[in-house]
């Protein structure tokens, strides 16, 4: 594969003599498979640049995949120069993120309307093809493609492309979802940790460094951009090989990008880290030669990404639980805006009530000790009575960062005040299409606190390899003719993996898994077809891409009302389990955690 920059700006175009190295033209991303296949990616001011290269390479007609980051103007001001698009003989497919009421065709447009642009958009002559697009996966050709909302002040997708043995991420436009992660010095846990996942063993990541850590702590939180620090980061953990700082910020000249790049790669050096370090320049080519031999990464949400919207579901209400004035005055306007309805909350009895009576598609609640005590509404909604038939995000809307609430399941997510009403909106977007389309996840039990205290997952796999437990799942997928037999214990958003047949992974992020359910009722739970289930129809697949049809498994319990983990089953096929069998499945989780209570941890 071939990858080539056209554009490297971020923000606004910054041609002139301070930016001749590294190019002022606002983002583009040329892709090119070793079988002919063309993506590009955004068409800022260099899609102008692209475009007239392939017009004057391919003498003529030249088609291809045009994926949009998201419709700010730096990422889609190349569009109405793009000639390609002038060609009635090309045929162009453009994807970018949905919107809840206007599709992409209609915001593209909008820059073109004719009081910004002589022409419009139905006056291409191309035959173009617009693909809406939501968090999940989909294919051009032979190149698997997923995507990920990022984390900026408009509906922004990240994009992690699979060929030729080789896999790119690209994450223009993103911030951490901890503002304190900016410095690149603390732990990714939380969202961070989720994202991290998205981009996890990628051969090359193109990520946005618009800021300096400093320039980013002392005025840029919320604007949408990363610092070096933190791309390095998240990067150093997902165990990524190469990554390459983009969007640039336009008031830095080449010599202030050089220093960024001397700078992190001597930390980088002192650390005694592999990741290679560079910044995008326009003109900069790389070939990539990727291994036939390596299984892809799958999509963690195995819907498609360009599933249509269920309305119904983007209709049910968001209920807000806040007594800061200014935090429902934004909100509020936020939700109008996108046209959701709305709830205001005044006391934990009456969420509760609402959250079973109305099912909303999610909730925000204010931390603001002493005012309101978000994580303890949180944790006191979570253990109601009937709620945990009810799989409804959580926000905490904050005074500052508290990631320990994401890391013990109490809350989803968070939106750190102040906040600007743009923040707001594409947050509540954001989970409203994934209330829209997602499958519906297992929350965190009630007792997750005691739970964690008995037990360190981490621990207890990375003891010496243990034969007990080997032969235990052996028997398991022999005895009941499966693929895959595991023994899953939690610890944190994970499950680790102390025996797996089957999986490559040594561990998952809980919330994507079919153990949560388990873990969350602690009963024996059997999933005959899992496409039939709508708390799995959008579940894992197998490492060879088969999807997961059939899943059984027993809860692990110490005998303390703690559930610690599970022994578990899986097919690609539909099948049945009969009393018998489940038996025997019980069996066996028994002789698993008899062997586990004997390992340290």
């Amino acid at each position: 594969m071939r990858i080539k920059f056209w554009g490297t700006r971020g923000s606004f175009a910054k041609p002139g003599p301070t930016t001749l190295r590294y190019g002022g033209n606002t983002s583009c991303v040329e892709l090119r498979t070793d079988t002919g296949t063309l993506i590009v990616i955004d068409c800022g001011t260099g899609g102008t640049l692209l475009g007239q290269h392939l017009m004057t390479d391919n003498r003529g007609t030249v088609n291809g995949h045009m994926l949009i980051s998201h419709t700010h103007w730096d990422h889609i001001q190349g569009i109405p120069f793009f000639t390609p698009f002038r060609d009635a003989d090309s045929v162009w497919n453009i994807y970018g993120p949905k919107g809840l009421s206007q599709s992409l065709r209609a915001t593209l447009a909008g820059q073109m309307d004719h009081t910004y642009f002589p022409t419009t958009l139905s006056q291409f002559a191309a035959t173009l093809r617009y693909h809406d697009l939501v968090e999940g996966a989909f294919s051009i050709d032979n190149v698997s493609i997923l995507t990920r909302y990022l984390n900026h002040p408009a509906l922004t997708l990240g994009y992690r492309f699979e060929v030729d043995g080789a896999s790119i991420a690209y994450c223009c436009d993103h911030e951490p979802h901890s503002s304190a992660l900016g410095s690149g010095r603390l732990p990714i846990t939380g969202i961070d940790r989720r994202y991290a996942d998205f981009i996890s063993g990628a051969d090359i990541v193109i990520h946005d460094a618009q800021y300096t850590a400093s320039q980013y702590a002392e005025s840029k939180i919320g604007w949408g951009h990363s610092t070096p620090e933190y791309a390095v980061r998240v990067c150093r953990d997902a165990g990524v090989k190469r990554l390459i700082l983009t969007h640039h910020d336009p008031l830095s000249d080449d010599d202030a990008i050089d220093r960024i790049v001397e700078e992190t790669r001597a930390r980088l050096d002192a650390e005694g880290s592999p990741l290679e370090v560079e910044a995008a320049s326009e003109g900069l080519s790389i070939e990539l030669r990727g291994d036939t031999n390596r299984t892809a990464v799958k999509a963690k949400n195995h819907f498609l990404a360009e599933t249509p919207i269920d309305v119904a579901s983007v209709a049910r209400p968001v209920l807000l639980y806040l007594s800061d004035a200014e935090m429902v005055q934004v909100l509020t306007e936020a939700i109008a805006i996108e046209g959701i309805p709305f709830s205001l909350i005044s006391d934990d009895e009456e969420l509760l009530r609402a959250v079973l009576e109305d099912q909303p598609s999610l909730v925000m609640i204010e931390h603001n000790p002493p005012q309101l005590n978000g994580i303890e509404i949180a944790r006191h909604l979570r253990s109601g009575e009937g709620t945990d038939k009810i799989q409804v995000p959580v926000i905490l809307v904050t005074r500052g960062n508290h990631p320990a609430s994401l890391e013990s399941g109490i809350a989803t997510d968070w939106l750190e005040a102040p906040f600007t009403l743009s923040n707001a909106r594409t947050k509540i977007r954001a989970w409203a299409l994934r209330a829209a389309i997602r499958w519906i996840r297992a929350e965190i039990p009630a007792d997750e606190h005691a739970r964690q205290g008995g037990t360190d997952a981490q621990a207890i796999v990375a003891s010496p390899p243990d034969g007990r437990f080997d032969r235990l799942t052996r028997i398991a997928a022999a005895a009941f003719d499966v693929p895959v037999a595991l023994i899953s214990l939690v610890e944190g958003d994970r499950h680790w993996y102390k025996s797996r047949l089957g999986p490559n992974a040594s561990d998952v992020s809980r919330d994507l898994d079919f153990c949560s359910q388990v873990v969350l009722q602690k009963l024996a739970t059997i999933v005959p077809d899992t496409l039939q289930d709508k708390r799995f129809s959008g579940s894992e697949k197998a490492p060879d891409g088969s999807r997961m049809r059939f899943y059984a498994g027993v809860p692990l319990l110490p005998g303390d009302g703690r559930c610690i983990g599970t022994f578990c089953i899986a097919d690609t096929q539909p099948r049945a389990m009969s009393s018998a069998d489940m038996a025997l499945l019980h069996d066996l989780g028994a002789l698993a955690l008899r062997e586990l209570k004997g390992q340290p941890g």
